[in-house]
């Protein structure tokens, strides 16, 4: 029986920025009030940078005034909760590639009352084709 293992290779991910690696990979924070979609209004999906996967509809993004973009709910399954390393926060991840995206806290508006804050730069985003 063959066990080679060298077929199963890591899915193709998206090639990162220093700033992105630095958020994405080694969970750091970009300054706030500086990303590109913290003001942003378009209508179209969130995608994670690193692997594509769909993360946040437009529709659920709104200004919480933070300095980050900020969602009221998330697209189902599309991110993993764990606690941060400060033992205060909750830390949000991609849950296809793991790679970091923010925090999520419970001071969001109705009726979810949750505030998804996630990095720009974790973030690509897809326009609604009738944009």
């Amino acid at each position: 029986m063959d066990n080679d293992t060298s077929s199963q290779e890591r899915p193709a991910y998206n090639d990162l920025t220093p700033q992105e690696s630095k958020v994405i990979i080694s969970k750091s924070t970009e300054y706030p009030f500086t990303g590109l979609y913290e003001k942003f209004t378009a209508k179209g999906t969130y995608l994670c940078k690193q692997c594509g996967s769909a993360l946040y509809h437009s529709e659920t993004k709104f200004d919480a005034s933070c300095g980050w973009p900020s969602f009221d709910d998330e697209i189902e399954g599309a991110v993993l909760r764990l606690p941060d390393a400060d033992g205060e926060r909750t830390e949000i991840i991609c849950a296809s590639c793991r790679g970091h995206l923010g925090h999520v806290f419970e001071d969001g508006p109705k009726p979810t009352g949750l505030r998804y804050c996630i990095n720009s730069v974790s973030l690509d985003f897809r326009p609604d084709s009738d944009d």
